[in-house]
Order: C-alpha cells, then sequence, then structure tokens
C-alpha cells in the first residue's frame, strides 16, 4: 500500500516527537507531567496527567515560542486552533537552522487558508481544516540544526491557543529544501496593477502552493486574470502563463454550478473552498478562498522566481474590465538557504473590514 510521498509499510528510523503545551520541549517521556496550566481549575484534584495544560495564553502585544528544536528532523504535522477573531492578528512565524529572519511569516488563518475569520473547511493533501476551525498542516518541514516556530500577537486581546507540533528527528539530508511562506495584500489593488504574490525570491528551490482570500469590489465576474510565473532571469514576460483564475484554481466558466451560482468544491490539489456571499445589510461586497498545491508539479526555479495574478473581470459588451479587489495571497515554497529577507506582515492590512 502507497501513498503520496512514501509507502505507509516501510519501517522507520528516526525517533517521533510532539511538542504541545502537555510536553514543552517534546524530550521523550516528557508530556503530560504539567502541575499547572489552562486546564488546572477544570481537573480539581486529579493532578499530574490529567489535561492540566492543554493551551497557552499569548497576551496581547507579545510573541510565544511554540517549539524550540534541535536537528537534524523533520516536521510532518502542525496542528493548531485558536478562536476565529485571533486568525488575522496572530502572526505565524517559523526560522530554520541559524536563520536571523523568518522563513515564514503569515497570519495564522491565512497560513490554514482561512484569511476571512470565518471558519471554512478544506479537504485536501498539504492542509486540512476541519470542524470548527481545527487547522492542520502537512507540508514537510526539515532542518539540520535547529527550528523555532512562533506566535507574535498583534491583536488588543489576550488569545488562548491549542497546538501540537508533530516530527521525526532524522539523519538529516543537506539536498531538502526548508520550507517558506510569505504573506501579501493589495487592499484595494492599485490601477491596472497585477497583485504580487511572491518576489525576490533568489536561490535554488521550487513553488509548492498559493492561497487567495479575494474580495470583489465590483459587480459581476472577476476571476479572467491570469497567473504568471517569472523564472530565473524572466522580466518583461514569464515562462508560465495561464488561462484565467478558476482555471489555475482547477474550475472553469466562472465555477458555476449550478447556474447562476458559485459552486464551492475541495479536494486534494485544488479548491473554492469559501464564498462568503453578501447579507445586504453590513457587507456589500462577496469574499472568496481558493487554494492549489503544485505538489505533483512544482514550479522549479534555480536563480530566482516571481509570481503575479491579475484582477481582471468581465464587461456586459464583452470587454475585460482591470478590476481594483481586495486581494490576500499566501505562497508556499521550498529553497535552499540563505533567502532574502522578507517584507513582513504590514499591521494596517491585517483589517478584514
Amino acid at each position: 500500500m502507497s501513498k503520496v510521498g512514501g509507502d505507509w509499510s516501510r519501517l522507520q528510523s528516526g525517533h517521533s516527537f510532539s511538542v504541545s503545551p502537555e510536553n514543552p520541549d517534546g524530550r521523550k517521556g516528557g508530556g503530560a507531567r504539567a502541575t499547572a496550566g489552562t486546564g488546572a481549575p477544570h481537573a480539581r484534584d486529579l493532578g499530574a496527567g490529567w489535561k492540566i495544560s492543554p493551551s497557552i495564553v499569548v497576551p496581547s502585544g507579545t510573541e510565544a515560542t511554540l517549539a524550540s528544536l534541535s536537528g537534524p528532523a523533520t516536521i510532518q504535522h502542525i496542528w493548531l486552533t485558536t478562536h476565529h477573531r485571533n486568525w488575522r492578528s496572530l502572526i505565524f512565524r517559523m526560522w530554520w537552522d541559524d536563520e536571523t529572519e523568518p522563513s515564514v511569516e503569515v497570519p495564522v488563518g491565512d497560513f490554514f487558508l482561512n484569511g476571512w475569520g470565518e471558519p471554512s473547511q478544506v479537504r485536501s493533501l498539504a492542509m486540512a481544516v476541519n470542524p470548527r476551525g481545527g487547522f492542520n498542516s502537512y507540508f514537510p518541514m526539515p532542518f539540520l540544526t535547529r527550528a523555532r516556530i512562533a506566535l507574535q500577537n498583534l491583536g488588543s486581546e489576550d488569545a488562548t491557543v491549542y497546538f501540537s507540533v508533530d516530527g521525526l528527528y532524522d539523519e538529516g539530508r543537506p539536498d531538502r529544501g526548508y520550507f517558506h511562506a510569505a504573506w501579501r495584500r493589495s487592499h484595494p489593488l492599485a490601477e491596472k496593477t497585477p497583485h504580487v504574490i511572491l518576489d525576490g525570491v533568489e536561490g535554488r528551490g521550487h513553488y509548492v502552493g498559493t492561497y487567495l482570500a479575494w474580495q470583489s469590489n465590483h459587480t459581476g465576474w472577476w476571476g479572467e486574470g491570469e497567473v504568471f510565473f517569472y523564472l530565473d532571469g524572466d522580466r518583461d514576460y514569464p515562462t508560465i502563463a495561464g488561462t484565467g483564475t478558476e482555471d489555475y484554481f482547477g474550475g472553469a466558466w466562472n465555477f458555476e454550478e449550478p447556474m447562476g451560482q458559485y459552486g464551492s468544491f475541495t479536494g486534494p490539489y485544488t479548491g473554492l473552498h469559501q464564498v462568503i456571499r453578501p447579507d445586504g445589510l453590513y457587507r456589500s461586497q462577496t469574499r472568496f478562498g481558493m487554494y492549489r498545491w503544485h505538489l505533483t508539479d512544482p514550479i522549479v526555479f534555480h536563480e530566482n522566481l516571481r509570481v503575479t495574478i491579475q484582477a481582471l473581470g468581465w464587461r456586459a459588451d464583452g470587454q475585460y474590465l482591470p478590476l481594483r479587489d481586495d486581494i490576500a495571497s499566501v505562497a508556499y515554497w521550498y529553497q535552499t538557504e540563505p533567502h532574502r529577507p522578507s517584507r513582513g506582515v504590514d499591521p494596517a492590512m491585517l483589517d478584514n473590514t
């Protein structure tokens, strides 16, 4: 029996670990030893081993380290949940080996394909989001010497966070790329200007996925725009150019099914998993969440990479209409180190109104 990425029956070397509030350093035999924590008031006289520390509290304006690990090792799974009002204000960061700049810097909801702060289920190979707001990442994240994963709370309230970081201490392979993810938002997009999904990447690697949280600020169809991949010195024109937004995300003909409605879907590699419709009172625009994984068709680059998407609508007279929509994106990729520092997350762009 085989699965994507390996054989389920193959005996493994190495040693499994899991970092959580019940075992903060993931050490062998270190779980469920807590005598104080967020669960203590509910345990009464049960004592250690009875869900004394299932979560942490990240105070407003602070950063909390979720995991600090020594390698070589591979993080295989991350599970996390917190109240949905925290999904844009908690910033997920990851550092590998001796990095001073994070390789991952993304609002936690956007990282797990839920950028709008309203729960939406996902059933895909790389990510799963289960009722209600159970975030799961299955991206392998290898490192050689050390790793740190942190959450910064930019919100005005303290945030309670439940999580586990699971993986395997292994032999370490220098030919494996380091996992990266970056967030950008155009709010609104400038006139006749593509939204930049990823830019400034230098080195060797491969691009593995895109998430978009898209708000249409116009009536009518919004998805004529093409996705462009500029590879290894491309300047004016890309090597890879798509045929339309819904085409890139695996759909067709305006995602319309049944007629007159958006047909949401979620699958192993592609999905339009979220359609938030106007309620006629306070919300005037339709919002969408969509993803595309390049797991079996990675976009390989050897020197540099830039990724953009056009916001292009359709006029009633059959002409294209450049749009000024609200677009947030997450790019996921692997590459060699060192990497160029990302632009980071602009706190002014975190508001969902």
